[in-house]
């Protein structure tokens, strides 16, 4: 494949059907879960990424005893109660928002003294707003590098800490790192979700597998309370597929009037990207939960509608709304999403960027918070994908309309999706 994809037009097709990995939101929760409960938890369904083994080899630095099976997709983790094994150890999250937050948190309410290496591009996403809080309460920092961002020094002896605001506008992962890892203090932990999204989809995850592993969180409106835990844990879990991923292909359905099945997706998935495939049957396709997974309807579907809808909640879809969107009858107003200029990239101009470089007229809407896209044609175009795997995914489905779109640095895919373009090629 090189440093370049070029993306042939695909045919029109009867039916799509596909597995997809593991969800990493859902791989790195159950990390962190399992590694701080006192059970010997089996993990099945296990996305193997970039970011997952840099989770992986960050708790196996930590000392925690970890048994990996790749053919079987299945991780063992020896939880320790709280206990960090090596308490003095330096530690690299690379490129993993999730293994960033959460064990900066776990090591700071553990304890120890810390050194926290990363990727250049993770040293310029934010973890100031959360370094600050942990500061209050008695954690201190040497920054390596620019301060208050990787990398740094942390020290933690005596955490003085019973509760929390913390904003959850920047990155929701702050307060799942929070919540997760508030387990360890004696006296729990209160934390209060200020900022814009304090009932997002990511937030709600994390507090239902923390419920599925046995901690209760009492969560009253802005306010979560999480109770100290002397045992929780389970013997196994399963991972559920990544929802993001198959929404790559789900978005198919519309675009190239074909039917799409994805292996074990279902509605009632933690995942907040699921709401995706509400947005698509508000495009006129159909949508049958069946007991093997989902099956979006596509096939007969020559043209759609643009959207104007809040994506505030399943931002991660952003880019695939994006690229459906020169393809629709009208314009396409995509609001709240002000958020993901602080992610692997600033994704609002890197969706803009490339839109514009393929002749599509497009715009930010400050307003809104948001953007719109209009209809148009599309002109051949090379993507840049700026190090982030969704750019790189989701402008894919551009090139299997049309034909005019090459992806560089497609290996950028490996961050959640090792194999997307395996898949991509087996559709041919």
């Amino acid at each position: 494949m090189g440093n370049k994809y070029s993306v042939k037009k695909l045919g029109k097709m009867q039916e799509i059907r596909v597995q997809v990995p593991g969800s990493k939101s859902i791989t790195n929760r159950a990390l962190l879960l399992a590694a701080l409960s006192d059970y010997r938890c089996t993990l099945h369904g296990i996305l193997f990424s970039d970011d997952s083994e840099a989770f992986l080899d960050c708790l196996g630095k930590l000392g925690f005893e970890i048994m990996i099976n790749r053919s079987e997709k299945s991780v063992i983790v020896q939880g320790q109660g709280g206990a960090i094994p090596n308490r003095c150890v330096c530690i690299d999250v690379r490129s993993a928002g999730t293994a960033a937050r959460f064990l900066t948190v776990m090591l700071a309410l553990a304890g120890g003294e810390y050194e926290m290496q990363a990727s250049p591009q993770m040293c310029k996403r934010p973890m100031k707003p959360l370094l600050d809080e942990l500061e209050k309460a008695g954690v201190s920092f040497e920054f390596l590098g620019e301060y208050g961002h990787f990398p740094f020094l942390m020290k933690s002896r005596k955490v003085s800490l019973k509760e929390i605001s913390i904003d959850t506008g920047i990155s929701s992962q702050f307060a799942s790192a929070l919540l997760m890892s508030g387990v360890l203090l004696k006296d729990g932990l209160k934390v209060f979700l200020s900022g814009n999204r304090p009932d997002g989809a990511y937030i709600k995850m994390t507090i239902a597998m923390m419920e599925q592993f046995g901690i209760p969180v009492m969560k009253d409106g802005r306010s979560c309370m999480v109770p100290h835990m002397d045992s929780f844990g389970l013997k196994e879990y399963q991972i559920e597929p990544d929802v993001s991923g198959a929404c790559y292909f789900y978005a198919m359905a519309p675009l190239l009037g074909t039917d799409v099945f994805v292996e074990n997706v279902h509605m009632n998935s933690l995942q907040g990207d699921i709401k995706f495939l509400k947005v698509l049957k508000d495009m006129g396709c159909g949508l049958e939960d069946e007991s093997e997974g989902v099956r979006i309807l596509g096939k007969g579907i020559t043209e759609y509608a643009g959207q104007d809808i809040s994506m505030k909640d399943f931002s991660d879809q952003t880019m695939t709304m994006a690229v459906l969107a020169p393809f629709a009858k009208s314009p396409t107003l995509i609001r709240n999403i002000g958020h993901i200029r602080f992610q692997e990239t600033d994704r609002i101009k890197a969706v803009l960027t490339e839109l514009s470089r393929m002749g599509i007229v497009c715009e930010e809407v400050l307003d809104v918070d948001g953007i719109r896209i209009m209809p148009g044609e599309i002109k051949e175009c090379e993507i840049e994908t700026y190090e982030d795997h969704r750019m790189a995914m989701a402008f894919t489905l551009i090139g299997l309309k049309t034909g005019k779109i090459a992806i560089k640095n497609p290996q950028c895919c490996r961050k959640t999706f090792e194999n997307y373009f395996e898949i991509i090629e087996n559709l041919y």
